[in-house]
């Protein structure tokens, strides 16, 4: 089938980055054959057609151009490439209760798919479908205050509840009939029922009453687990669509919030949890957005500033455009109305637009995993089944009468029936194994994929180190000069003065029920100044305003003050991508304003005049970082205005700007106690450890340093980018750090790659990424530090060390981690915040050394399952084989014989194996992450190869000696005691069965390998006796003298079985397949390198001379290309004004007005 591509298009989306969509249109005549077609197969063309839903449109569709379309195609364009069928839905207008044409009897129709909960209407003037349920970016400032400032009209309020659907996420309890059904039509599960009908119709009862039982129990619990989710994920948003609110419509009214639009004003009076995303338009509110952060620091929010300037309203300045928004699911805790009214924001997304709806689809539709494990076993089960259909025909063509029954028997040995679940057997019992170490997993399928990790990612404040700081001095300034150092640890108070002013002001701590609640930084400085805080509600006389304010008063520990009170009027709120704040004060007695800042000090020096600067700063600053001390740096400056009115109209760049230096607030930062020995664990097993951090680059070197992530000796290569100027391309320059010791002559030539790290800043990484992108590989497979980075950069650097082919695991304190949590393989959050919800394991331990132990019982759980995977494989083949060779005779082994080696061994070893914990020491290589690997296909082929030959050997020595006393058994049925259970005993399978059996055994047991990634095999006490037991019978029955036992076992009492010699080969086998030292040196003998990109460039660059550069400066040849927009960033600070603009062409009006 060929595509048109003309009739096909892409379109993004924040799950899958882009999908591809073709348009068909559905004939009856083709519908029609196709239900004929599930009539004449009794319903597998139809079961095939819910596999493959492209199957069914293709059979019943023709393709045609999207606008005629009645359904249409989506495929992914990742590795995966899945299809998605959608049904094209209709929207009447005329169903509006006002006339939306002049002509009555016109019959306008909107037509619209809704893609994960996300609804895409046609645009008939664009030719695309275009999402629906958001207001435009490309809206400015002007827009969003006067277009929408005073409201939408009734009109336009139901032309959008009917174009973007209810203001509602909704997740639907699933039945549980929809459950079972789905778990009941996996293929596997279909395969298995038509191999137990089988078996029972043959009389085959006790093993398939046992998988039977086993399947419904493996249902059972898989459904239950679905709905159990689904209930709690529905119970989690169930209160979001039951808000009452109050929006501007020709004056105030009140309504559900499942009726909110785009565009509507949304008044705020108080605590409320909010139902959409909104922008702030008038006054300023605190907001709790643990949900979204994993933070529950109170966050304040500002108004979206009055510009009349013509870019889009998110980079109408360098501020952050999030401090103006309010987001869905986050609560509002306190709200502080402007002179001019109620609080009011403009909505900006409803329904699953939101931030709390991006967050639940994530959870519904949550990225596929692309694991190699999972693969190979597919393509290993499909070459089983063909081997199984070989058999049949084989089975048929050695038996001339009526034996279809008999030859399905045969399909179906070759693939074993508790695959499934024997294969999670190794997960539920790591999972469990986690739990008693307080980790806990949303996601099982990610901890065989814990296995191979091979990179591991820290946040550092909370991670590394102490979540809280302490005070350790401040260094004031004067005359141009750093002072002396005021040491807390002395118990004396600070003295008074602007610096003390500054701490105990600039922060946006607020008074919640008589509790200071805030950042922990902000409230660690304000008690250094010993101060109180209060509320207090400001003269509207006296301050040119009505409001809520913060107001600081001296405690009774503080020193001396002439100042007896200071309020706060206004605050522009940190920001990670600005790395400073600032606000506007009043103290008490004065008639004019004051602005105090804090921030970062190499950002901080640059709004301050430069002979208030000491000339030493660099070095003074340097000094405290490099000893791993948190440093702040404090400014001010007095506003020589009377009524805060003009204050207000302020820009924050007009307020933050030629201010004072007043010094440095240095606070300690420990390492936890656990941070330096998981490190060295983890660096002995040779998996690679990456700081990403938002603090000082300098500060995150020295904690690197100071835990042994940079080992000593090492050099630090510090790379500093800069954006292109109007006279100068992008540049980088690689500068060798010199305070550390590099003149370690011991560290071999051959390990020359890993004696140099380098090290960034968040604005270098972004730099390299748009204009040095072919240097980023080469940088991150040997940068270990990432400072200053925004949680947009964050997921970025996951994301591109994902691509160098590691295997990343990512750990943080759930604050500004969330993104690289959910980018990474294996997102571990040491937050028990809600926003946990996002990372597949979470932490109750608060350090990180829930990561070695993660890693330990990954790497556990995937050498048990390719262990059972081989064991079922062999198990598999050798019944095969002597199903085979009896077939010859047209026998079959008992009832009772298949029953021992099915239930007795192969059931019980597969819920039993994986039970072996975790090795307690990493080992310094990981486990294979192929089922198609050499070791591990040559390990199942040779154990089969020797199998097959002995079994041969063993069924041609009965032959030749003759052993039958009824020679008809030959050809007919009459020796298969399944049939007839009064038919003579056969030798052949007499002699087959000791040797299959004693093979399950002796697999089980060499496939159980413990050291190096399991504890050995002795310690798992149930499997060992299980072993033991089962030999000991199978040895018992061959050797005892007990008729009655004999005529269940349907076997003779003449003995000819080489027992031991499987074992024996096997375990020889085995110790040669899987010498790592042996296929190393065959790798290198034969020329045989990795296929990882980050291995391959390990090697590519540690063969260049010239690299690494050091003490230079690269220029960039594309200074005046065109903006390149990094999608994986989430903030626009990264994305220019100016491309803004241009992607903004079709506004928001331009839509609705055309609709």
């Amino acid at each position: 089938h060929t595509f048109n591509p003309s009739q096909s298009y892409y379109y993004k989306t924040k799950l899958n980055l882009k999908k591809e969509v073709f348009g068909y249109k559905t004939q009856n005549l083709r519908r029609a054959f196709c239900l004929i077609g599930f009539v004449l197969t009794c319903g597998v063309l139809l079961l095939a057609f819910i596999w493959r839903p492209q199957w069914w449109v293709w059979a019943s569709c023709i393709p045609c151009a999207l606008q005629e379309a009645d359904t249409v195609l989506l495929r992914t364009t990742d590795e995966f490439q899945r299809y998605i069928r959608k049904k094209v839905i209709c929207l009447y207008l005329s169903t509006l209760k006002f006339p939306i044409s002049k002509n009555p009897e016109e019959l306008l129709v909107l037509r619209y798919i809704q893609v994960q909960k996300i609804r895409y209407v046609w645009d008939n003037l664009e030719k695309r479908f275009r999402k629906v349920g958001s207001l435009e970016d490309s809206n400015t400032c002007y827009d969003i205050h006067h277009t929408f400032g005073p409201g939408l009209t009734s009109e336009e309020q139901e032309v959008r509840r009917l174009v973007c659907g209810p203001n509602a996420i909704e997740v639907e309890i699933q039945p549980i009939w929809k459950l079972l059904v789905k778990q009941v039509l996996n293929p596997f599960y279909v395969f298995q029922a038509f191999t137990l009908t089988l078996w029972l119709s043959q009389g085959y009862l006790e093993y398939s009453v046992a998988i039977i039982i086993l399947t419904i129990i493996s249902i059972a619990l898989s459904v239950y687990d679905l709905r159990q989710q689904s209930v709690k994920l529905h119970n989690l948003v169930e209160d979001h669509n039951k808000v009452r609110v109050t929006i501007v419509v020709k004056g105030l009214q009140e309504l559900e919030s499942r009726l909110l639009v785009p565009g509507d004003i949304l008044t705020l009076p108080g605590k409320v949890s909010l139902p959409c995303d909104a922008v702030l338009i008038d006054g300023s509110c605190v907001v709790d957005e643990g949900m979204l952060t994993g933070e529950s620091t109170p966050v304040t929010k500002t108004p979206l500033p009055h510009t009349e300037n013509t870019s889009a309203w998110k980079s109408h300045s360098l501020e952050d455009y999030r401090k103006h928004v309010l987001f869905c699911g986050t609560e509002v805790i306190q709200v502080k109305p402007s002179g001019q009214g109620p609080v009011r924001a403009v909505v900006l997304q409803t329904g699953y637009n939101t931030a709390k709806g991006d967050l639940v689809r994530s959870i519904l539709y949550p990225r596929p995993l692309n694991f190699k494990l999972y693969s190979d076993a597919f393509k290993f089960i499909v070459f089983l089944a063909c081997l199984g259909v070989v058999g049949f025909f084989y089975a048929l063509g050695v038996s001339f009468g009526n034996t279809a029954p008999m030859a399905l028997l045969l399909l179906t040995v070759t693939v074993p029936p508790v695959l499934p679940a024997a294969l999670t057997t190794g997960i539920v019992y790591a999972q469990k194994r986690l739990k008693k170490r307080k980790i806990f997993c949303i996601s099982p399928q990610r901890i065989n994929m814990c296995g191979q990790i091979n990179l591991v990612c820290f946040d550092k404040t909370g991670t590394l180190t102490e979540d809280g700081l302490d005070l350790w001095g401040t260094i004031p300034t004067a005359d141009n000069c750093f002072q002396e150092v005021h040491s807390f640890a002395s118990g004396r108070a600070l003295p008074w003065g602007p610096l003390c002013a500054a701490m105990a002001s600039c922060h946006s701590l607020i008074l919640l029920d008589g509790t200071i609640q805030g950042d922990p930084l902000d409230l660690k400085m304000f008690e250094g100044t010993a101060w109180i805080m209060e509320d207090h509600k400001v003269n509207q006389c006296k301050f040119g305003m009505s409001d809520s304010n913060v107001v600081i008063k001296p405690g009774p520990k503080a020193s001396q003050s002439p100042v007896e009170a200071i309020t706060i009027l206004h605050q522009f709120p940190f920001s990670s991508s600005l790395q400073r704040m600032s606000v506007v004060a009043r103290l008490a007695g004065e008639d004019h304003f004051h602005v105090y800042m804090k921030g970062a000090p190499e950002m901080l020096v640059q709004f301050c005049r430069s002979e208030t600067v000491p000339q030493n700063f660099p070095q003074e600053l340097k000094k405290y970082t490099m000893q791993g001390f948190r440093v702040i740096a404090l400014a001010h400056k007095a506003l020589k205005m009377e009524r805060f009115s003009e204050v207000e109209s302020l820009t924050r760049e007009k307020v933050e700007s030629e201010l004072t230096f007043l010094g440095l607030l240095v606070m300690e930062n420990r390492l936890k106690k656990e941070t330096k020995p998981v490190l060295k664990e983890l660096s002995e097993a040779r998996i690679r450890t990456v700081m990403i951090t938002g603090d000082n680059l300098q500060t995150a070197i020295t904690v690197a340093k100071s835990s042994e992530m940079i080992p000593r000796g090492n050099q630090v290569i510090l790379v500093e980018a800069n954006e292109p100027e109007e006279c100068a391309p992008a540049s980088v320059t690689w500068q060798l750090e010199i305070c550390i010791d590099i003149g370690n002559s011991s560290v071999p030539d051959g390990e020359r790659g890993s004696c140099y790290h380098f090290a960034m800043s968040g604005k270098s990484y972004q730099v390299i990424f748009q204009h040095f992108n072919s240097l980023l590989p080469k940088i991150l497979v040997n940068g270990t530090i990432f400072a200053r980075m925004s949680p947009g950069q964050k997921s970025s650097l996951v994301e591109e060390f994902q691509k160098l082919n590691y295997y990343v695991g990512m750990c943080g304190d759930g604050a500004n981690d969330c993104g690289a949590l959910k980018m990474a393989h294996a997102g571990i959050s040491l937050s028990e915040q809600e926003a946990s919800v996002a990372s597949p394991f979470t932490s109750k331990t608060a350090n990180i050394e829930c990561v070695p132990r993660l890693i330990k019982e990954g790497r556990a759980a995937l050498v048990s399952s390719f262990g059972v995977f081989k064991y079922l494989t062999m198990y598999s083949m050798t019944q095969f084989i002597g199903t085979s060779l009896l077939y010859w005779q047209l026998q079959l082994f008992g009832n009772y014989q298949y029953l021992m080696q099915d239930v007795a061994i192969t059931l019980m070893v597969c819920l039993t194996m994986s039970s072996t914990h975790a090795y307690p020491n990493l080992a310094p290589y990981r486990p294979a992450g192929h089922l198609l690997s050499p070791p591990l296909l040559l390990s199942v082929f040779l154990n089969v190869c020797f199998t097959c030959i002995v079994q041969i050997c063993a069924f041609l020595y009965v032959k030749q000696h003759n052993f039958s006393t009824n020679g008809s058994a030959e050809r007919n049925w009459a020796g298969n005691a399944t049939l007839n259970p009064g038919s003579v005993l056969s030798f052949e399978s007499t002699t087959l069965w000791p040797i299959v059996t004693i093979n399950c055994i002796a697999v089980a047991f060499i496939f159980s390998k413990g050291k190096p990634f399991r504890k050995p095999i002795y310690t798992n006490y149930i499997f060992s006796l299980l072993l033991i037991s089962a030999l000991g019978l199978t040895i018992f029955l061959q050797f005892s003298d007990f008729q009655d036992i004999y005529r269940r076992m349907e076997v003779s009492g003449i003995h000819c079985t080489p027992g031991v010699t499987p074992m024996c080969h096997g375990i020889i086998f085995d110790a040669i397949l899987q010498n790592r030292e042996l296929w190393l040196l065959i790798k290198k003998q034969f020329g045989f390198y990795s296929k990882s990109q980050y291995k391959n460039w390990q090697k590519k660059l540690a063969e260049d001379s010239t690299w690494p550069p050091t003490n230079r400066t690269d220029y960039s040849d594309d200074g005046r290309n065109g903006f390149y927009i990094n999608r994986g960033y989430e903030s626009s600070e990264q994305i220019p004004k100016e491309k803004l603009e241009l992607e903004g062409q079709a506004t928001e009006q331009h839509f609705w007005s055309r609709l």
